[in-house]
């Protein structure tokens, strides 16, 4: 039986507050074997935040760089690749806390997304979030151009896990992703001829 997780029906923020697992066979190397949270999706276009792309950084080259000091010893977590989009630009996914920071997109009720620095200041103080994510850069999509790779079969889609992004190691988020729709990635790649 043949399944087709594309839909004609797909529309402007029908993908908010969920995963896009890249296919096997997806062409972009900046977006191979990932899995990207999509925190706004609009007429407009679409931003998400890649969750399993590690880069050679760790949180406490942030707080040298932020001349902070990691007074909750933290400094080893991991930093991620978040996207091709402002590489330079810092976003912190995160559990919901009844602390404000300066500037915060409320995605779902376990996960907001706060892009100011002042959320940084409070890891390295051990007053952030409980659980969290930091990446550099995003991924961003213009008007259709999302839904068109979709429809083009590039993604799957399924509605996100905090459980993924907070407690499933990196490695295993691309296919525990897509562990709910009964689909084995690792097969489809050796079908593909990919590795």
């Amino acid at each position: 039986m043949t399944k087709s997780f594309a839909t004609t029906e797909l529309k402007a923020g029908s993908l908010y507050n969920h995963f896009l697992i890249a296919m096997p066979g997806l062409e972009d190397s900046s977006f191979a074997h990932t899995v990207t949270y999509i925190c706004e999706h609009t007429d407009k276009g679409a931003m998400g935040i890649v969750i399993n792309n590690v880069m050679p950084l760790s949180l406490g080259d942030v707080f040298m760089q932020m001349e902070l000091i990691d007074h909750a010893g933290i400094g080893s977590q991991m930093i991620y690749a978040g996207g091709p989009v402002q590489i330079e630009r810092g976003f912190v996914l995160h559990s919901p806390t009844a602390e404000k920071w300066q500037s915060t997109l409320e995605i779902s009720p376990q996960l907001n997304l706060t892009a100011s620095s002042d959320i940084i200041e409070a890891l390295a103080e051990g007053r952030g979030p409980e659980h969290y994510l930091i990446a550099l850069g995003y991924a961003g999509w213009g008007a259709g151009q999302l839904e068109a790779e979709v429809s083009a079969n590039s993604w799957l889609t399924l509605p996100a896990d905090s459980n993924i992004i907070f407690h499933t190691p990196a490695e295993q988020r691309w296919a525990a992703a897509a562990q709910p729709l009964g689909i084995d990635l690792n097969l489809i790649s050796s079908v593909a001829g990919h590795a």
